[in-house]
């Protein structure tokens, strides 16, 4: 816990008699004055109406205070009870209901009409309590503390098979709490308690702004100078962490949850037994059992998410699963995986396993796993679970959504706990394609060109939609294979083929097959099982370690995009990297050029469906037709001078261009080659 030397500049001095004497004329009081002891330049004039018990230490109090509505007040103390406490320079304590019981109080801090702020015994402040999620019959808590980051609560949580790895990161986690466990609390530099009920044996970093909560309870509260917590009124929270600009206010009930940096819970959400890790936002509904990896949002009251892991993740009004059959408990679980949408009244019966990128409408009464088929609709059709594939790779909403959430990162703390990579198009989600595009290849080979539906893990598939599905796969390979040998040789003046098969050739010490996706981090499958056998040799051994092993596997994430990208290549052409030739590369540029123009033009389209004569319905109530038309241009603009359709139009340029100067370069290759 904080030092005297963080509190105050100088020792310490017992109070003179003079001192106490004014004290106690200012109606102040002590069980034992002796116990109280001063900062050199301490005066007695500001401290009033104040009880001390116990060991007692103050600052000098000589600055004005600032409140909301610019009104200034003298720091001191006034009517308060203080007992065992270090309280630090130029704060300001007034109208304590109840007292105020074992906290070191920093420089600068307010505590103004609170009822009680208090700890009892010794308290790890939230370090260490257990959170069941995606299971409500247990199985995959994860102790929360201070610094967990997503990707250490995604193995906590997802690799119980490797028992030796978990039960070494629960003992760094548990030596963790045991060295933040303390019998006195902390009020951090500049924070402020303002209107408060009751605060028991929770830790107030710098700067926190805590205003008119009901109560919290065994918690933390890691605001700092850079990225401050706000809690807001009528809350209640115990057994918590809140991360640095993480923001709870509203009414918010939440019970044995961690808050990630950035997040935003507010308006009456609730949350028991959830994690939330970086930009999430809860609003008005109610998780139970959640592993919410980042920008997790959901904006309505009749909103509930249970037993799953999600991120990326718009949920829509009356979303809803079903974790239980009422046989041996809420016992099932279920994984929606990044960037998926879910339309009003969407239900899914657990368990089941949503594809990346996938927009699911209707309810859904199947057990379904569509992992290997990302960026489709699901949608209902007469209790039938239907699938169309890919079909959300040309949709304008995926994209602007892909373009939105870096935009959209709240966080400003220097110290970021979670990594992530914003990427629609990555080897994690191509490889998926690939799954994907054989996949359907494979059933119409099955069940023969005439059926006209197939049949897949519960769900049905068109025909039309198979054979559309693969074109979209294919185009979304193509493209980001294309967008990883651009970027490979961008700048780069090469003179013959070895130079070419040079700067192709990888730098990475290992050539991944498989990646995962570890709450908002792509890594592949064998980083992290390095990490992993490091875990259980004993060679990382700190959670220090595990961070900077995940911040270094997401540092080099560019080399082992290159690495998969570049063996997916040479599959493609058939060759080793000491057969690619110039030729080779003009082909896949070709190839990837008209991927990108095709689907630009597809989302060029589907943007145009938002300015139709439908789409203006309710535009120019009360005059005619050219009145709704002008009423609608000025409430949405025009079609042609949208800025994403604009966008879309300089891409479609700014990307062949690209492709065509490669070109260029690769056929002066060519006829630089001796013939």
């Amino acid at each position: 816990m904080t030092s005297e030397s963080n509190c105050h500049q100088g020792g310490f001095r017992s109070l003179s008699a003079e001192q106490i004497g004014q004290l106690t004329r200012q109606g102040c009081s002590s069980e034992d004055w002796s116990k109280v002891q001063v900062a050199e330049g301490f005066n007695a004039v500001s401290v009033k109406s104040t009880y001390f018990s116990g060991h007692v230490k103050l600052g000098v109090f000589e600055k004005q205070v600032s409140f909301f509505g610019g009104v200034s007040k003298p720091a001191g103390i006034s009517d308060a009870t203080i007992h065992n406490c270090m309280i630090g320079n130029n704060v300001y304590i007034s109208r304590v209901r109840n007292y105020i019981a074992n906290y070191v109080i920093e420089d600068d801090a307010v505590i103004d009409n609170i009822e009680l702020l208090a700890v009892e015994g010794e308290s790890s402040f939230g370090n260490g309590v257990e959170v069941a999620v995606v299971n409500e019959a247990g199985g995959r808590e994860i102790p929360i503390y201070d610094n967990l980051s997503a990707q250490t609560a995604y193995i906590l949580a997802f690799y119980r098979h490797r028992p030796k790895v978990i039960e070494k990161l629960r003992k760094m986690i548990a030596d963790y709490t045991a060295s933040v466990t303390c019998s006195m609390g902390l009020v951090g530099e500049g924070a402020r308690l303002i209107n408060c009920r009751i605060i028991k044996n929770v830790k107030i970093g710098s700067a926190s702004s805590i205003e008119g909560v009901n109560k919290l309870e065994n918690g933390s509260i890691n605001s700092c100078i850079e990225d401050v917590v706000h809690i807001g009124p009528g809350v209640f929270a115990e057994d918590f962490i809140a991360c640095s600009g993480s923001e709870i206010t509203d009414g918010v009930i939440i019970y044995k949850c961690f808050v990630g940096q950035g997040t935003v819970l507010s308006r009456q959400y609730s949350a028991e037994n959830s994690v939330f890790f970086a930009n999430c936002g809860g609003f008005h509904g109610e998780a139970c059992a959640v592993f919410a990896g980042p920008y997790t949002v959901t904006h309505h009251k009749s909103t509930l998410l249970i037993s799953g892991l999600f991120s990326f993740l718009n949920a829509g009004s009356g979303t809803n699963q079903s974790n239980h059959m009422y046989k041996l408990g809420p016992v099932h679980q279920g994984i929606v995986e990044r960037g998926s949408k879910t339309a009003s009244d969407s239900y899914i019966l657990w368990p089941a396993k949503v594809g990346a990128f996938t927009v699911v409408m209707g309810r859904h009464y199947r057990n379904s796993d569509t992992s290997d088929l990302p960026f489709s609709y699901l949608i209902e059709h007469e209790d039938e679970s239907i699938l169309a594939p890919g079909v959300n790779l040309r949709s304008v909403g995926t994209v602007r959504d892909a373009r939105k959430w870096p935009k959209r990162d709240r966080r400003k703390d220097p110290k970021k706990l979670d990594h992530i990579n914003f990427k629609l198009l990555s080897p994690y989600t191509i490889q998926k394609m690939i799954n994907g595009r054989n996949l359907l290849c494979k059933l119409k080979a099955i069940s023969g060109e005439t059926s006209e539906y197939f049949t897949y893990h519960s769900v049905k598939i068109k025909n039309s939609s198979l054979d559309r599905g693969v074109k979209l796969y294919q185009m979304g390979i193509d493209k980001f294979l294309g967008n990883c040998l651009i970027k490979r040789l961008e700048g780069k003046q090469l003179e013959n083929p070895g130079e070419l098969r040079a700067a192709l050739k990888s730098q990475a010490s290992i050539e991944p097959s498989k990646w995962v996706d570890l709450a908002g981090m792509f890594a592949p499958e064998e980083a992290v099982e390095q990490l992993l056998y490091d875990i259980e040799n004993g060679s990382v051994g700190s959670l220090e370690q595990v961070a900077d092993s995940f911040r270094s596997m997401h540092e080099y994430y560019p080399e082992y995009e290159w690495a998969w990208a570049a063996k997916v290549l040479l599959e493609y052409q058939g060759k080793t990297m000491d057969e690619i030739t110039a030729d080779d590369i003009i082909e896949l540029v070709t190839r990837w050029k008209k991927a990108v123009v095709e689907l630009d033009n597809m989302l060029y389209a589907d943007a145009k469906k938002e300015f139709t004569a439908t789409a203006q319905t309710g535009y120019g109530l009360d005059d005619s037709l050219e009145a709704k038309q002008a009423d609608f241009a000025q409430v949405r603009g025009t079609f042609e001078e949208n800025s994403f359709v604009l966008e879309i139009k300089k891409h479609i340029a700014r990307k062949t261009e690209l492709g065509d100067e490669l070109i260029g370069r690769m056929e002066q290759l060519r006829r630089n080659q001796p013939k």
